[in-house]
């Protein structure tokens, strides 16, 4: 049976958004409050621990490496809005708003997937979920430099492109565990 990228990306987006929603009625559109190299640490974090799990196998909180790739997933969503609108002084944001927004870059993030998969050849699929962790660490580190130059870059895509690419590459991750087991 040959794999629906498409499909499996989609239901993978579903499912974070699933949990954002849950946590929107729990906290708000607290994020909002976010600047820019905060979101960025927080998907570092979370990537972070995904390496440390992959490193040592050992993880002292009964939290496997899925929910880290959703955080990532969804914190490169909010970076997303965060570039958009800015950081607000106050959770400004209803959870229907924010739900638009989340769907809307969630769009972006699979037109995007499709086009790079159509070009790539669906080469992800033969790489290893360890892969993916380094490259999304590596998109922090070039992110980290160009907040580190105010958001400039002479030759190289910006920000969100960087988070777009950190979000794909967390669907990917997700798509094999969730998918090839």
């Amino acid at each position: 049976m040959k794999n629906n990228t498409n499909e499996q990306f989609e239901q993978t987006i579903a499912k974070c958004r699933d949990l954002f929603a849950k946590k929107l009625k729990d906290y708000g559109a607290a994020w909002r409050i976010l600047r820019i190299p905060s979101v960025t640490d927080q998907i570092y974090i979370k990537a972070k621990r995904i390496r440390t799990l992959e490193t040592t196998g050992i993880a002292m909180v009964d939290e496997g490496i899925r929910p880290e790739f959703i955080g990532i997933v969804n914190y490169g969503i909010i970076g997303l809005i965060q570039l958009a609108h800015g950081a607000a002084d106050q959770c400004d944001m209803t959870p229907e708003e924010a739900l638009t927004e989340y769907d809307v870059n969630a769009r972006k993030a699979l037109e995007l997937m499709k086009a790079k998969n159509h070009d790539y050849g669906e080469a992800w699929r033969e790489m290893r979920i360890s892969s993916y962790t380094d490259l999304i660490l590596m998109k922090l580190n070039r992110t980290k430099e160009i907040e580190g130059n105010g958001g400039q870059t002479l030759v190289s895509e910006g920000i969100d492109a960087n988070y777009m690419d950190m979000i794909n590459y967390a669907v990917f991750g997700l798509i094999k565990i969730d998918f090839e087991g």
